[in-house]
């Protein structure tokens, strides 16, 4: 194995700050390495990682959203993907604190029609959440566990 293959199969985990997102209020993004030609390093995007009370039942929530489908599922993680060899991938972990605040990372959503999608996540278990932002182009939801996100209108 070249060293360039080597470094692309390397995974840093890191902190991207405490208080900045869901669950325990810490969001770590996990980072692969790719050694490009000319040795320049750069990061390809793998995962959005996310604390929650219950992993499992916010990675299956969250797979139904998006129509992405669990990958894998351990006790200390379970991973989403739109398939299994794309990336990047939403991995759940469990944490013991409380969310505090609103989320200072969230997904922004963007479906054909805007009201029948707001309507097919509360119906799913999303919730209404007032940001006090007026009249904007999105709608704010959050998940089963408070997690906040948008629900976008369509482009067009």
């Amino acid at each position: 194995m070249s060293i360039s293959d080597a470094a692309a199969n390397l995974m840093i985990d890191r902190p991207m700050g405490a208080g900045v997102g869901a669950g325990a209020g810490v969001i770590w993004a996990r980072l692969g390495v790719v050694i490009r030609e000319g040795g320049r390093m750069t990061s390809v995007w793998e995962n959005l990682t996310i604390g929650a009370d219950d992993p499992s039942r916010l990675a299956r929530w969250w797979a139904e959203a998006l129509g992405y489908q669990v990958v894998s599922d351990k006790p200390d993680e379970v991973e989403i993907r739109r398939s299994p060899g794309v990336l990047p991938g939403i991995v759940f972990v469990p944490v013991t604190e409380p969310k505090r605040g609103r989320n200072r990372l969230h997904l922004d959503l963007r479906p054909a029609d805007q009201e029948a999608e707001v309507e097919r996540l509360v119906d799913m278990g999303a919730r209404h959440v007032d940001t006090d932002q007026g009249d904007v182009g999105w709608t704010v939801l959050a998940d089963p566990e408070g997690n906040e996100f948008r629900v976008l209108r369509s482009r067009g």
